[in-house]
């Protein structure tokens, strides 16, 4: 019940998280624009080397809020909710759940774009499974473990060769979104994307209606 309720809320508030989404891809083409030198230049340096610990902020919000858009297009789609409490029709808007619901993945995949995405989902997974190992493990085996080494660098070694493996496979499948990530990265998309965000936002919450009523 509390699981449902909060889905519905998130469903009636989609035209809000348009507008957040406008506020979050501005930002994001701004950064970009003034990381790259140019509104119109393709290329861009490290990650490591551009970037402001601003925009690296931004980043790790952003996927916070790619989430919670995916769950509000979805939760609107589900219990035919509409998107805000102006919406004429009272029911779900699928043209706003559809954007939330594809700008909310783009948001997700900007950061692929950012942050060395591999990295981060190999140090989670070895992270997890050590400390899985290190609850779950009866104190025998620890015994065992230091007939052979110590059991600290025995988890230590474990972390390494997880981490290594997990995110050399990552960085190995992600090659396709990382093109996609670059693309959405480029400044003029970013300002589209805004642009979108912020029609559709103001339609469902200040006139109750959606692009797709307008054409």
């Amino acid at each position: 019940m509390i699981f449902q309720t909060f889905m519905h809320t998130l469903g009636g508030i989609a035209g809000f998280f348009l507008l957040i989404l406008g506020i979050m891809w501005v930002i994001f083409g701004v950064y970009e624009a003034k990381r790259r030198g140019s509104v119109k230049k393709r290329k861009v340096e490290d990650w490591d080397m551009k970037v402001t610990k601003f925009l690296k902020v931004i980043t790790y919000l952003g996927i916070i809020l790619g989430i919670f858009c995916i769950m509000s297009g979805v939760s609107g789609l589900i219990y035919n909710v509409p998107p805000s409490i102006a919406f004429i029709s009272r029911e779900v808007s699928i043209f706003t759940s559809a954007l939330l619901i594809i700008f909310g993945i783009f948001t997700l995949l900007k950061p692929l774009n950012d942050l060395p995405i591999a990295s981060v989902i190999g140090l989670l997974a070895g992270s997890a499974v050590v400390a899985v190992l290190v609850i779950i493990i009866p104190g025998i085996a620890y015994d065992v473990i230091g007939i052979f080494m110590n059991p600290t660098l025995f988890f230590i070694i474990l972390f390494i060769v997880i981490f290594a493996i997990v995110a050399l496979t990552a960085k190995f499948y992600i090659g396709g979104l990382m093109k996609i990530s670059k693309f959405i990265s480029w400044p003029p998309i970013a300002f589209i994307v805004a642009g979108f965000c912020f029609l559709q936002g103001f339609l469902v919450l200040v006139l109750g209606v959606s692009i797709g009523y307008l054409f």
